[in-house]
């Protein structure tokens, strides 16, 4: 008998990834339920109550209604945040912070359900400085890292340790002639250096002389390695030019991404490695709701199916 309890999947309505997926649990007659959290209250709704028995109640949509108490697992991707512009901002500002508590707090409630991954252990990850700090302690080769506001810091940190490279610590989306863009990962010397350092965070990276980088996908016990050859410092800014292959990890990598992902509370997540001359793997970064599915087309490596095992895990 089927189990009836659906995978609720809480993301964006333009999320192609999350599509696939969706569309691989309904081959297999998987019950499933997609929402985007910031259509809250406009076209979803929610009635949760607090019992001794945990969270109860619904959530419901123009099309759907999930049982609180019977989600099977919850695939948290990238919903669109919380909006209510009929609001003045003062109100509005006020309703934004409600939601976020109520809906978001009832989405990390659920009872029984498993996370992939869960919302609060999506957002410690995603800060670098914890997760460069895991990194370290889960063994992995990390290099020379410095975060600062100092101009004086940045100047000293890039002569002591040059080459190196500016990173942004998260990755907002610019609108530059009304195309989606981001701040691009970029050397820096010490003459670029100046006084605007001192107005907000920077991370500053020394950097590693790489032959390629490496993706590695890790979905519950599955880990999926694929090296990506081109002549980039950062490989996402131009995916016409790379060349993808399946590989195996050196000795002890896995042992430390598991390690890393049970810190954080993590089932999934997108791990970027740079590959030095001598074979050795550098930690850069694990997003924890990175992308993954181009890679699959590319290298024939079954990785929505893994996904959707996941989900589809029966409790």
């Amino acid at each position: 008998m089927s189990d009836p309890r659906p995978v609720l999947v809480v993301t964006s309505l333009h999320d192609p990834t999350a599509d696939v997926v969706v569309r691989e649990l309904h081959d297999r007659d998987v019950p499933v339920v997609r929402l985007d959290s910031g259509d809250f209250p406009a076209s979803l709704s929610v009635e949760a109550e607090i019992t001794r028995h945990g969270v109860r109640g619904r959530l419901s949509t123009p099309s759907r209604t999930a049982d609180l108490a019977g989600i099977r697992s919850l695939y948290y991707r990238r919903p669109t945040g919380f909006v209510f512009p009929h609001l003045t901002e003062q109100d509005a500002r006020f309703a934004v912070t409600q939601a976020r508590y109520g809906l978001g707090g009832v989405l990390a409630s659920l009872p029984g359900c498993l996370y992939v991954n869960h919302p609060h252990r999506i957002g410690d990850a995603e800060f670098k400085p914890s997760g460069l700090a895991a990194a370290v302690e889960a063994g992995f080769r990390v290099p020379p890292t410095l975060i600062t506001s100092s101009p004086g810091a940045a100047k000293a940190f890039v002569k002591q340790h040059g080459p190196v490279i500016y990173k942004p610590l998260h990755n907002p989306v610019y609108r530059v002639d009304g195309v989606s863009s981001v701040v691009e990962v970029a050397e820096v010397s010490a003459e670029d250096i100046d006084e605007s350092v001192a107005g907000t965070a920077h991370l500053f990276q020394q950097r590693v002389p790489k032959t390629a980088d490496v993706r590695v996908t890790v979905i519950g016990s599955h880990v999926f390695c694929v090296r990506i050859d081109s002549d980039l410092l950062d490989w996402r800014t131009n995916y016409n030019r790379l060349t993808y292959t399946p590989v195996e990890s050196p000795p002890g990598i896995e042992q430390a991404i598991h390690h890393y992902l049970n810190r954080f509370g993590l089932v999934f997540g997108a791990f970027d490695f740079c590959v030095t001359e001598d074979g050795q793997w550098w930690f850069l970064e694990c997003n924890p709701s990175g992308q993954w599915y181009w890679l699959e087309p590319e290298t024939g490596l079954p990785m929505c199916a893994a996904l959707a095992d996941l989900l589809e895990t029966k409790t």
